[in-house]
């Protein structure tokens, strides 16, 4: 079978995503994978970028997007037919784009089905794509099957009502790596090394990390970084001003991100909501230890890893800190042989597929 992933958008954990579940997909005897990517994505303009059987043209603002829109009747025509050049049996959306409709028309005109893979069923606090929901809804209704990354995504989508008479499949996020191997937790010799990081955005929980830092007290030693973009705020504020922490309000590019969690002990997700995490998959794989709030699909997406979970409110993640620095960060491993791959996310993917199209 020949399966096309795409993904479309042009920066963070999405292009990467699809190139990962390609691979995965690829591994699987009697299957060819090919891979479709925005020219503008991140991994693209990198200095290995993968290899991508159909490009496609995105935009770089919003100015751009709309553009796009204005022009989608050609982009559908223009893209059908690309599709009839690759025949591709099946296809998959790796995560939602806000271009996706343009897909979605053509793989129609084609006549080729696709499986869509939902990371979040509703929107967080804070994300900035208008309509991101609503253009979601529309890839969901007219794909062949859905695959949920977290069983708190798949109750959700069951909730909306988006699941009808087509399946759905339940797969986990697999670890992202990035970079060689590091070495363990603590062999810098020094106190316990703490990192928050990701969209700076308000279901983070950065005011609740703020609080919970403040109940530690001198005896608790540590430093913490708090690395990632997003609107400056008081809680930004309140973690500045605590000694030993240092926040960085950027963009980290992909070719950071090894050095970033080299650096760490310990992740720490103090969300007051989440559907999964692909950073605490990237921590996962560099063998790091994730200190995390039991909400949303965090706690089915890190059993049997090397965490800490706690309630989301200051005493209990203060708590989970403090249970860490104590007893000291020894070595997490790889994490990797524990957890869920690639290659069982693309069964997953091809599972929710009709029977008929699968045969």
């Amino acid at each position: 079978m020949r399966v096309l992933v795409w993904q479309w958008g042009k920066r963070g954990a999405g292009p990467r995503f699809g190139v990962e579940l390609a691979r995965g997909i690829a591994t699987l005897p009697g299957h060819v994978a090919l891979l479709s990517l925005s020219t503008q994505a991140e991994i693209m303009v990198g200095p290995s970028p993968p290899p991508c059987d159909l490009p496609m043209r995105t935009y770089r603002s919003l100015g751009g997007l709309l553009g796009r829109v204005v022009r989608a009747p050609f982009d559908i025509a223009t893209m059908a037919a690309r599709l009839r050049v690759l025949r591709p049996d099946a296809a998959v959306c790796a995560m939602a784009a806000p271009l996706d409709f343009v897909m979605v028309a053509a793989l129609r005109r084609a006549g080729v089905p696709y499986v869509a893979v939902v990371h979040d069923a509703e929107p967080h606090p804070g994300d900035s794509v208008p309509l991101m929901m609503t253009l979601q809804r529309h890839l969901l209704r007219h794909a062949a099957g859905l695959v949920a990354l977290s069983g708190h995504v798949a109750e959700t989508l069951r909730a909306q009502r988006l699941v009808g008479q087509r399946h759905l499949r339940q797969g986990f996020h697999p670890p992202f790596v990035f970079g060689p191997a590091n070495e363990p937790p603590g062999a810098h010799g020094g106190r316990l090394r703490l990192l928050s990081f990701g969209r700076l955005l308000p279901y983070k929980g950065l005011d609740l990390l703020a609080e919970s830092l403040a109940l530690l007290g001198p005896e608790t030693e540590f430093e913490l970084r708090v690395v990632g973009q997003g609107p400056e705020s008081p809680p930004l504020a309140a973690l500045r001003r605590l000694p030993g922490v240092t926040v960085e309000n950027r963009w980290v590019p992909e070719d950071e991100i090894g050095a970033l969690l080299a650096w760490a002990d310990a992740l720490v997700l103090s969300h007051r909501e989440a559907s999964q995490s692909g950073v605490a998959a990237a921590a996962i794989a560099a063998g790091r230890w994730v200190v995390a709030t039991r909400v949303g699909g965090l706690a089915e997406q890190l059993e049997g890893q090397h965490a800490l979970l706690c309630e989301p409110d200051a005493a209990s993640l203060a708590g989970a800190i403090r249970q860490l620095a104590v007893r000291g960060p020894e070595a997490a491993g790889t994490g990797i042989g524990d957890s869920p791959d690639w290659r069982e996310l693309g069964l997953a993917v091809l599972d929710a597929l009709p029977e008929a199209i699968r045969t």
